[in-house]
């Protein structure tokens, strides 16, 4: 091992243009802490707002992503054996502690998920944080059960594809939603049993094809359609917020009694390592390899066109997860 490594670093807020691909020390591990080679990352939206300084969270200069996958080159205090297959995600990464753009990262234990697997780096790149965000947003959010009828607001994100997915592992009859007619049929393709073109206004479509209302949604688009989606939702029903695609947070002079319906629950869900087990990942990487199970993956990119790869994240022009390999 080197004892430098590439890696993406951001000085300050800014555009697109902020990434900066440069010649950095390799971390040095410490007990309780694990040092993974770096294989693969996906992107997400939190590292968009990240880059533009929204929120609260962080500090700069930062190699910036909330997840990773490789191979344990050492963990001192061992947690894990040198060479184990594994999943870094949340935990601080790429905010309070450097993240996992860049050819190794040094997590905390607590962030590491391990697993087994004969899949390419780019498929397993695309999996942690958009598996733990719809495994936890159908668990922990809504609290889905088989048979169920979801809602799934913002459907061709990454995370709404595989929330569908999901669902139909779980027998749910699926409803997702697009701004674009024209991906009506990949969200068929996840799963979906009905797509409704989200005009902004969609539960009285919801409820055309079910008049009582769905028994959970999660809400991935933001807070500007959030009433709509608690409107398509029934009577002890239960809305997830779990994404902010477009970028509006709060609600304006927020008033439950008129925002909510009456009798229909609003939970939010916003996930951590613990919440990804290892068994639910390694299920999911086992039915992509036996061919049942699919990753929504929209396009991957080296890492030197990090830069690239956030303009497309900005524009949303794909549908599906976006990659980086390091190698």
């Amino acid at each position: 091992m080197t004892a430098t490594m590439r890696a993406v670093v951001i000085d300050a807020p800014g555009g697109p243009e902020v990434l900066r691909l440069r010649e950095v020390p390799v971390p040095i591990p410490v007990p309780g802490l694990v040092l993974i080679r770096v294989e693969a990352f996906g992107l997400n939206r939190s590292e968009l707002h990240f880059r533009r300084g929204m929120g609260h969270f962080g500090s700069f200069p930062r190699v910036p992503g909330i997840e990773a996958v490789g191979t344990v080159v050492a963990a001192p205090g061992g947690e894990y054996a040198v060479g184990t297959q594994v999943a870094a995600l949340m935990g601080g990464m790429g905010r309070d502690h450097d993240g996992g753009y860049a050819e190794y990262t040094l997590v905390p234990a607590s962030s590491v998920v391990p697993f087994t697997s004969t899949l390419d780096w780019a498929t397993i790149g695309a999996v942690p944080e958009m598996l733990q965000t719809a495994h936890g947003s159908l668990t922990v959010g809504v609290d889905a059960q088989p048979g169920d009828t979801l809602l799934v607001r913002g459907g061709t994100s990454s995370v709404g594809l595989a929330c569908i997915v999901l669902a139909k592992q779980q027998n749910m009859t699926v409803i997702a939603t697009s701004r674009n007619p024209d991906r009506t049929e990949r969200l068929h393709r996840a799963g979906a049993d009905h797509v409704v073109i989200d005009t902004g206004s969609i539960a009285d479509a919801v409820r055309r094809i079910v008049p009582a209302g769905v028994d959970g949604a999660v809400e991935l688009i933001g807070t500007d359609t959030l009433p709509d989606t608690l409107r398509a939702t029934a009577v002890h029903g239960t809305v997830s917020f779990t994404g902010m695609l477009s970028d509006v947070w709060t609600i304006p002079d927020f008033y439950p009694m008129d925002v909510i319906p009456n009798g229909v629950r609003l939970t939010a869900y916003s996930g951590a390592a613990s919440d990804l087990p290892a068994p639910v990942l390694q299920g999911f990487l086992d039915a992509v390899a036996a061919g049942t199970t699919t990753v929504p993956i929209a396009k991957v990119y080296p890492l030197e066109d990090i830069v690239q790869a956030h303009c497309d994240m900005e524009d949303g022009a794909r549908s599906g997860k976006l990659v980086v390999t390091t190698r």
